[in-house]
């Protein structure tokens, strides 16, 4: 007899996981999707208000770019002059704390849960991931649920970070390891 590994019909998000009702959902996503994503380069603040406006925490000075994508900005914080980059994608299934000067480059992906696969029903996992102070995330680099990322540490591009990263140090890989200091 073969073993299920995934019965998705089994599959069920958890109550309350989305943290907003589904029509608020979709109005984010079609928020996002136009007024969001069509708006010039330079309207920054026009940006930042639609994420607060959603439920996003965010500090002074912030810029993000009109690619960037937030799946859910009521579980996102974000700290003073921090900037997103082109086609960063913020996961944010699971919360999502990022620092002060903090610096996530084009293409970063952020993802705060994952499925349980231990389980044929496939459930969702959220977990929070932790980006501290001071935080370079270069290019087109993962950084896996539940992770934090320690003051000061840069990860260099294309890494993928599974597990904590500490403060100081540059991080590069796939896995991410520290190689030196900063």
């Amino acid at each position: 007899m073969s073993k299920d590994y995934q019965k998705l019909e089994q599959f069920r998000l958890p109550q309350g996981f989305r943290g907003r009702s589904g029509w608020y959902v979709q109005l984010w996503w079609l928020v996002q999707s136009t007024l969001f994503a069509m708006s010039p380069q330079f309207t920054y603040g026009w940006r930042m208000f639609l994420l607060r406006l959603f439920g996003a925490r965010i500090g002074e000075g912030v810029i993000v770019r009109p690619s960037v994508r937030v799946t859910y900005p009521w579980k996102v914080s974000i700290g003073n002059h921090v900037r997103i980059g082109d086609h960063a994608e913020l996961y944010s299934l699971g919360e999502i704390d990022i620092g002060d000067d903090v610096v996530i480059s084009q293409n970063s992906y952020l993802c705060a849960a994952t499925h349980d696969y231990t389980k044929s029903s496939f459930d969702m996992i959220d977990n929070k991931i932790t980006i501290e102070d001071q935080v370079w995330i270069a290019t087109d680099v993962f950084v896996a649920p539940g992770v934090t990322i320690g003051r000061g540490a840069l990860i260099g591009a294309r890494s993928s970070v599974f597990v904590d990263m500490p403060e100081g140090m540059i991080c590069v890989g796939s896995p991410a390891k520290a190689v030196k200091p900063r």
